[in-house]
């Protein structure tokens, strides 16, 4: 859900917190929302088809995170996403410009390490046009690239099998990956509502159990690893609304073998809109959406980074209806990201409230709008 924010920052859209704009002579655009396609309607998902892009909406990402383990007992938690946004409707032709760098679409991509044992958080982020082969998506089979990093299936045929690898200073990592789960809808039938103002929505599904092995290098040191990683997938045109200030979300995998995401919205009176919406996934991938009034969360801790900006980093998250009653701490305070937008996106522990380990579990929490940008 960060690329709303991104969003912003990127066409210039918000009066406060705007980043630079790309050049627009070889970018091209408007910052509007006017001339691409809206979330308005649930509509009927097709997979494998639907892996790949939607360049009609202004903007998608492809979302993975997870939790990884060597046979030595160390451990990681990991962020490989990437976005794509469009600074105009449709795609650029050969009567927009003779140039071949030409686009009206661009990508970005953050990756991040959490290296537990040495106690160290580690990102980066790229940005490229999708020109000449920097950057870009398809479908059939899904590939998402920037530079030389990458996501997708292994074959058109097999969407339950994936790849990703990215690499940064001092930490590479090549995984391949397996759904456990087949691809879970949220929100209504796949629409996502973020506001009651029309078209602040987005089409959002997950696959919350993705088993994942393969090598982590750090420092030049290779590491086999092996954990459980979550996927996530939204595209659509809008924004937050007018009132929205940021989110809480969570992605919390269960000993159990269930899966639980909520996605706090939080107005700027820091009050809790009543669009904020989750999914609980049982073992077996059967669903279930959870409504605002469902899930009850409570900060118990706070984290202050050094430029004075505050952080929920401790939380009691109840949801009474399916008796879950579980304590979420980070593995580490500090797992912010300092890129375009400033947001915070960790790995964290789930333990019962009773002190349970049976009722635990790992996972991950991203916070935006905390941040001064």
């Amino acid at each position: 859900m960060v690329a709303f924010a991104l969003a912003l920052a990127l066409t210039g859209s918000a009066a406060e917190g705007a980043g630079p704009m790309p050049d627009p002579g070889t970018l091209g655009g408007s910052p509007g929302t006017e001339g691409f396609a809206q979330v308005l309607a649930p509509r009927e998902f097709e997979f494998p088809r639907d892996h790949g892009p939607h360049p009609e909406y202004r903007q998608e990402w492809w979302y993975v995170t997870g939790n990884l383990d060597t046979n030595t007992g160390q451990r990681f938690g990991f962020e490989l996403t990437f976005f794509r946004f469009a600074l105009a409707p449709g795609l650029a032709t050969a009567r927009d410009s003779d140039s071949r760098w030409r686009t009206r679409q661009i990508y970005m991509a953050h990756f991040a390490i959490t290296d537990v044992s040495r106690k160290q958080f580690r990102f980066t982020q790229k940005l490229s046009r999708a020109a000449v082969g920097l950057a870009g998506a398809q479908a059939l089979p899904l590939r998402v690239w920037l530079d030389d990093w990458s996501l997708g299936t292994v074959s058109a045929a097999d969407d339950a099998h994936w790849s990703l690898r990215a690499a940064q200073n001092g930490y590479e990592l090549i995984l391949d990956a397996k759904a456990l789960l087949p691809p879970v809808l949220n929100g209504d039938r796949g629409l996502s509502r973020k506001s009651n103002e029309p078209g602040s929505a987005s089409y959002y599904y997950s696959i919350p159990r993705v088993a994942v092995s393969g090598r982590l290098v750090r420092e030049g040191q290779p590491l086999d690893v092996h954990g459980l990683a979550w996927v996530d997938r939204e595209w659509g045109s809008g924004t937050l609304g007018k009132s929205e200030q940021g989110w809480d979300w969570f992605a919390l995998q269960l000993a159990d073998g269930s899966a639980l995401m909520f996605y706090a919205l939080r107005n700027h009176d820091g009050g809790r809109d009543p669009n904020s919406a989750g999914t609980w996934v049982n073992a077996s991938g059967q669903s279930r959406a959870l409504s605002s009034d469902e899930v009850k969360i409570d900060v118990v801790q706070y984290w202050t980074n050094p430029r004075g900006d505050r952080y929920p980093s401790r939380w009691h998250l109840r949801v009474p209806a399916l008796g879950i009653d579980v304590d979420v701490r980070p593995v580490l305070a500090n797992q912010e990201l300092t890129t375009l937008a400033r947001y915070w996106e960790g790995a964290v522990d789930v333990t019962g409230a009773d002190g349970d380990p049976r009722r635990g579990g790992r996972g991950y929490v991203e916070l935006v709008g905390y941040a001064a940008q």
